[in-house]
């Protein structure tokens, strides 16, 4: 059986793909992937299905079975598959009064590959009650800058995190983050105080705590 070393650079070869160019796709450290390349070290699962989908070859395949490098697809009537994703959990976040929001990149939630979002929070709290996020509920953040108004916005504030709906205002140098309850007043920056608020995301979709 081949080994994860060879597979992988077999699978760069195929793809025509640098290991700078795997690092970036996958989002691996260059010296994590010179390791697993190398033979030293073999990659963790999650790393494993990240590299395979990169290079556009099964994990099977990579993780050295005597199988077909590409996955092979099936069509029937009435059954489809299932993609599922992993998303890095960072900490928690606010759902009321800011909470510091500890990065932990070792934690994954699994869900639907559909989702577009870069990473995922734990709600806390019950100021977004009226948005339908309850304490406890997963809520999938894209990442950028800043949101349209209305959309709800992961926040860090000085250096804690909330989970809020964003209003901007340009022209009258205006943030108001709004909760989704109304036992719950609106956090408000003007002017300098913009300075200590940054847009980590936007939520785009949640997965209930059932």
């Amino acid at each position: 059986m081949a080994t994860i070393a060879e597979r992988i650079k077999e699978g760069l070869a195929r793809a025509g793909m640098s290991q700078a160019e795997l690092a970036a796709a996958t989002e691996i450290g260059k010296s994590s992937i010179s390791t697993y390349i190398s033979g030293a070290y073999e990659p963790k699962r999650r790393n494993i299905c990240k590299i395979a989908e990169a290079l556009g070859v099964s994990e099977a395949w990579l993780m050295g079975e005597d199988v077909p490098p590409t996955r092979e697809e099936y069509s029937f009537n009435n059954v489809f598959p299932i993609t599922l994703k992993q998303f890095p959990l960072l900490g928690e976040i606010a759902c009321g009064e800011p909470i510091y929001a500890e990065e932990d990149h070792e934690s994954y939630i699994i869900a639907s590959g559909n989702i577009q979002a870069d990473f995922c929070l734990i709600a806390k709290g019950d100021s977004m009650t009226g948005a339908r996020i309850f304490d406890g509920d997963v809520v999938f953040i894209k990442k950028q800058p800043i949101v349209e108004n209305g959309e709800i916005a992961a926040v860090i504030i000085d250096g804690e995190a909330t989970l809020k709906r964003w209003f901007y205002y340009p022209d009258k140098e205006k943030l108001v983050l709004a909760p989704a309850n109304d036992r719950y007043e609106p956090f408000v920056y003007v002017g300098s105080e913009l300075g200590e608020v940054r847009c980590l995301g936007k939520a785009v979709c949640f997965m209930s705590n059932l």
